[in-house]
């Protein structure tokens, strides 16, 4: 990777990179537009982003470190890019070249504090997957730690030497960047760059944490404690460190390969189908989830099951827990809400969880979204992946041009802890297509829905139940009250300020009497208004009538309203 031993190098490269763009951006979509010049702007503008899309490709993979994550990032489907760039974009992986080993092995046994060959029983010195912040090799433990945690193959991941001062250079241009492009209204009006910077800088600090991963990999394992679907590899925690991760060896088929999966005799269909449950079961229930479910970390591990057993002989086994999400409990009952709102095909509905998501502005008039929404339901929606290939492109187009018109003139943003949700729900979305090209994202989703309902009734007559409850026990209460009021009343114990409560009455009474004759006044002023154009006579009369009630709407009750003061 270029400049990695020069800091101030890798932060000016990135940051002439970025201004050029931005300001090549600045001239053909605001300056030349403003001066008549649209049509020509528009013309190369295809050609203009793959352009830039490529150049930040190569950009990413020489320089490697968050460079790479960025690109990651905006390829998912975000809309704070077109799909010129995001396209281009969808195929970058970790295509940095591998660190060698000798470095490697300096690392690990700095971390470990003791030479690799008495840590290991043997290490395999080529690389099984090399990324931009760290690579990881396959080992076996020894005897007596293999004893110990009752396992013996391992993969060992170990962090790319200076990958941390690498990462605090790249957010520190990336700081830089999101400040040039706040300065911008449109980019401005729509998403919160700076706080989307430091949402992502939080994601990469903890990434590159190995402890902070194999706390998230126990968590993981502890939601799906019992659950069949899931696996999670146990952590070897004497061979563990900040930098350095053991953990159990278990490749098995990627859930990707089609074929593997077929000739092991698993259905591709079904895993798809159990996929997207348990991503669901993650976002919208636990409220704790794996934001990078891409086919590198997901294998289906066949299982040896008992005879009449009736579940399914295999498992989803997730690997790779550094970028993990959370979603806050008031989101998720939002997101579930919006999950019920596209089951049900409502517009509406979907339009007010979408605001309560926090993703649409409040200011945002939605009365064209609503039928843009309504139109998309009717014509697209039930259809799977494979019916909507069968779609006039042309009819695509179009309706794409008209909705996309609709959501580029209102205010939406990107709020908080939602980056990692769409890129979770972009993957699952992705991955699915690729098992089952027939996948029909509703079907899976209508009897998730269905469930969150009953339970959202569930919980609907709880709350009645408790109601109920409550009001009982006032009625319960209420005779015993009201006989202490009469024993107070009988024993001269009760007082109430009566002059206080005259002169409350007075002054609502006063400000009713107004607010009515302003009433009268905009009702008569409108009406000799309007019958003017037919009648001068009535019309001017009526207009003239109206200062009466204007006048006593403006002064009246002033002499009356201060009274003696209690």
């Amino acid at each position: 990777m270029a400049d990695v031993g020069n800091p101030r190098a890798r932060y000016r490269r990135i940051l002439r990179f970025a201004g050029r763009y931005i300001a090549q951006a600045w001239w053909y979509e605001l300056v030349l537009p403003r001066f008549g010049f649209g049509a020509l702007a528009a013309r190369g503008r295809t050609q203009r982003l793959q352009n830039i899309a490529r150049r930040f490709h190569v950009l990413a993979v020489q320089y490697g470190g968050l460079m790479i994550k960025v690109g990651q990032f905006l390829s998912s489907r975000l809309d704070v890019l077109p799909p010129e760039i995001t396209k281009e974009l969808e195929g970058l992986q970790d295509e940095v070249p591998p660190v060698a080993f000798p470095a490697i092995r300096a690392l690990a046994e700095a971390e470990l504090g003791i030479p690799l060959s008495r840590a290991f029983e043997w290490v395999d010195e080529t690389p099984v997957a090399a990324a931009s912040l760290g690579q990881a090799h396959r080992a076996r433990l020894t005897p007596a730690d293999a004893a110990e945690t009752g396992f013996a193959g391992v993969v060992v991941k170990v962090q790319r030497p200076g990958i941390e001062e690498i990462v605090d250079v790249d957010l520190a241009a990336l700081r830089r960047v999101a400040g040039w492009l706040t300065r911008v209204r449109i980019v401005r009006d729509h998403v919160d760059l700076p706080a989307l910077v430091e949402e992502f800088a939080h994601t990469s600090r903890q990434e590159i944490d190995y402890l902070h991963e194999a706390q998230n990999a126990e968590r993981f394992a502890m939601d799906f404690a019992g659950d069949p679907r899931v696996t999670v590899p146990e952590i070897a925690w004497e061979r563990t460190t900040r930098r350095v991760l053991t953990l159990a060896d278990v490749t098995a088929i990627k859930i990707n390969d089609v074929e593997g999966l077929r000739a092991a005799g698993i259905d591709p269909a079904q895993v798809a189908v159990e996929f997207a449950n348990v991503m669901f079961d993650q976002l919208f229930l636990r409220g704790f989830f794996h934001a990078d479910p891409h086919p590198g970390n997901i294998f289906v591990t066949p299982v040896t099951r008992a005879v009449g057993d009736s579940r399914h002989p295999w498992t989803l086994t997730f690997i790779d827990f550094g970028m993990m999400g959370e979603v806050p409990d008031k989101l998720r009952h939002n997101l579930q809400q919006l999950m019920i709102a596209v089951a049900s095909r409502n517009s509406a509905q979907m339009i007010d969880s979408i605001r309560a998501v926090g993703v649409l502005l409040p200011s945002a008039d939605t009365v064209e979204l609503e039928r843009a929404m309504t139109a998309l339901f009717g014509r697209f929606g039930g259809m799977g992946f494979a019916e909507l290939q069968e779609v006039d492109p042309r009819e695509f187009r179009q309706f794409a041009k008209e909705f996309g018109d609709v959501m580029r003139s209102l205010p939406f943003q990107l709020p908080e802890n939602f980056l990692l949700i769409i890129r979770a729900v972009s993957l699952t979305s992705g991955m699915c297509s690729s098992l089952d090209p027939a996948f029909n994202v509703w079907d899976a989703v209508e009897p998730y829905a269905a469930r969150l309902l009953r339970d959202e009734r569930g919980n609907a007559a709880k709350a009645i139940a408790q109601e109920a409850v409550s009001t009982a026990g006032v009625m319960a209460r209420l005779p015993r009250r009201l006989d202490d009021m009469v024993t107070r009343i009988e024993d001269g114990r009760l007082v109430a300020d009566v002059p206080k409560l005259d002169r409350w009455l007075r002054r609502l009474e006063r400000l009713i009497r107004r607010v009515v004759a302003a009433v009268l006044f905009a009702g008569l002023l409108i009406s000799g208004a309007v019958l003017r154009a037919e009648d001068l006579t009535i019309g001017t009369v009526l207009m003239i009538g109206s200062l009466v009630p204007l006048l006593y709407a403006l002064f009246a009750g002033f002499s009356g309203s201060r009274g003696p003061q209690g």
